[in-house]
């Protein structure tokens, strides 16, 4: 998985303690974490073609999200950054070893590819189980500061 995932979860968690409306500039958001801007820019535009956030031109532009974060899983935002491929593809290496069958479709019987593909599914619903709120909450409980700290640090911040 790409670092990008893990800056655009924290740019969306992020978002979730800024006032509704609110637009923050990605050069705001990548000054954030010292993030490269153009690069987090790219992670943002994917986040906004998945609905995720929202994009607003101008001075007062920047991006928003979309949808509440009870409605945004971690799985929508890996998907959105990273695609919804497998992160493990059977190339069928079985067809070229000893005793193979040519006419077997090895990723249906290959006992790896089966472990890899339950791993796989156990992930995906994993991360569809975890949303945004859920996240946010865990963090104001244990870190109470942070969504006053976010809101100061981006209100300090110069675009």
């Amino acid at each position: 998985m790409s670092e990008g995932v893990e800056w655009a979860v924290h740019s969306c968690l992020n978002l979730t303690w800024l006032p509704s409306g609110q637009a923050v500039p990605a050069a705001k958001l990548a000054a954030f974490y010292g993030l490269p801007a153009a690069y987090l820019n790219k992670q943002l535009q994917a986040l906004a073609r998945a609905g995720i956030v929202t994009s607003t031109s101008g001075p007062r532009g920047g991006f928003q999200l979309a949808r509440s974060p009870e409605t945004i899983t971690l799985l929508d935002i890996v998907v959105a950054i990273e695609g919804a491929d497998a992160a493990f593809r059977c190339e069928q290496l079985l067809k070229e070893g000893p005793g193979a069958d040519p006419t077997v479709d090895y990723r249906q019987s290959c006992l790896v590819s089966q472990a890899m593909s339950r791993a796989d599914l156990a992930w995906r619903k994993e991360l569809a189980g975890q949303t945004l709120a859920g996240l946010k909450a865990q963090v104001e409980q244990r870190y109470p500061a942070t969504p006053g700290n976010t809101v100061n640090r981006f209100t300090a911040l110069r675009a």
